[in-house]
């Protein structure tokens, strides 16, 4: 079955299984999804790769300017972020061979789907991956 065959379902639990993830948007804000998410995920155990070029840092986890910084090449990239500011990050995951994305609710747009669909990528959207936490294994 290729990659193109899966289900949504399929494609979410792909993801989920896969414990390396980059979060484009992560935030210094506590108040934010950007901070919840990135909080969530590390206690759930999994290698995620904060992406804020503001920051060095958020509550002691690494940031990263961009996902070309990375010390190692996630499976996933997960965007936090207004649409308007995702493209160049779309791009450069394409770029390093990352195959999924997951535009988290209101981090999605039809120009960013329609060009994760063109770059041959993997897109989860309309679903917050803490949701489809409760709703699957996380190991």
């Amino acid at each position: 079955m290729s990659t193109t065959d899966l289900t949504i379902d399929e494609i979410v639990q792909e993801a989920v299984d896969n414990k390396v993830w980059a979060l484009v948007g992560a935030s210094t804000n506590p108040d934010k999804y950007g901070n919840v998410i990135l909080h969530n995920m590390a206690n759930a155990g999994y290698t995620i790769y904060p992406i804020n070029p503001r920051a060095t840092e958020i509550d002691g986890i690494k940031c990263y300017p961009n996902l070309s910084a990375l010390p190692e090449k996630p499976t996933v990239v997960d965007f936090v972020l207004p649409a308007k500011l995702s493209l160049p990050f779309l791009e450069e995951a394409a770029r390093l061979g990352i195959k999924t994305v997951w535009f988290q609710p209101g981090a999605e747009s039809r120009e960013n789907i329609a060009r994760a669909k063109e770059l041959g990528l993997q897109i989860i959207y309309n679903a917050c991956c803490m949701v489809a936490k409760g709703r699957r294994h996380w190991r």
